[in-house]
């Protein structure tokens, strides 16, 4: 599948490690937005070379980090709770990007067998002495093995959409489910910080994606759109740090305030900060 962006809508900085700046293009039959230039390889991990990067780490060195360990746990919870829900002929899992584990444990918990991929080295030493399993890349895995299979917050991060959707697809079983997690660029908080939108994440955020983008993108490798949730939490912590990148200090009040108009408009508009789409495997 050819990305056809050619369109520039929004030049920006990489506000928490380079400073460098970098451009938006669009692709206008997909509504996907692509970041440019797009590093690759070794180049894009230094990107990822950072303490502030906190979804690789447990850290709780100062008050932000810890609220965040709070709302990861609450968040972890009911991501449990939400794939209990699902009618599945078997409870294999497999989360791509995994972190520091943390999600795959409360999986384990309820009976899931696990698995997770996890890139970053030092997320994955963690993970691992969390006792969960870990695999280095997709094609060790057997096809039509795994049920379920979650990304949060990491198909955004995926250099090769294709290749990856298509690895996904082999190992995933027939009317297995596939959830993915990712920022939406037409929220009333991105659309409100615009440029010093924290989702916007360039370089590490590879692509962007709206609603219509997912359901095409997939729709392509013969997966169905079934549901889509939302990310409650998500439009506040997006809205905390856009406000550190846009007014250089943490506005706790202001931002609270974005976050909750954000939530209020999208339970009429459905364009939540971040959300989870439920897809199946035809």
């Amino acid at each position: 599948m050819d990305i056809k962006a050619t369109e520039k809508v929004l030049k920006l900085r990489d506000y928490s490690v380079s400073g460098e700046t970098f451009e938006l293009y669009l692709d206008t039959e997909l509504e996907l937005l692509k970041t440019n230039p797009q590093p690759q390889g070794e180049d894009l991990n230094r990107y990822y070379e950072s303490e502030d990067y906190i979804s690789h780490t447990d850290s709780k060195r100062n008050w932000f980090e810890k609220a965040y360990q709070i709302v990861k746990g609450i968040t972890i919870q009911s991501k449990v709770k939400l794939i209990e829900g699902f009618s599945l002929n078997g409870k294999t899992i497999l989360d791509i990007g995994c972190g520091t584990g943390d999600f795959l444990v409360g999986a384990k918990k309820v009976g899931w067998k696990t698995l997770g991929l996890e890139p970053n080295y030092k997320a994955c030493e963690i993970a691992k002495s969390k006792g969960v399993s870990i695999v280095e890349n997709l094609e060790l895995i057997d096809s039509n093995s795994v049920d379920l299979i979650t990304m949060w917050h990491v198909l955004e991060h995926i250099p090769d959409l294709n290749s990856q959707i298509i690895a996904i697809k082999r190992v995933l079983k027939k009317d297995g489910i596939l959830l993915i997690a990712v920022p939406n660029y037409k929220s009333y908080d991105a659309k409100y910080y615009k440029s010093f939108w924290a989702a916007y994440d360039v370089p590490r955020h590879l692509w962007h994606f709206s609603q219509t983008s997912i359901k095409l993108l997939f729709e392509k490798y013969q997966f169905s759109l079934d549901n889509k949730y939302p990310m409650w939490f998500d439009s506040f912590y997006v809205s905390l740090l856009s406000e550190k990148y846009k007014n250089g200090k943490s506005n706790v009040l202001k931002a609270f305030w974005i976050g909750l108009k954000s939530n209020m408009k999208a339970r009429k508009t459905t364009e939540f900060s971040s959300i989870i789409y439920k897809l199946r495997k035809n």
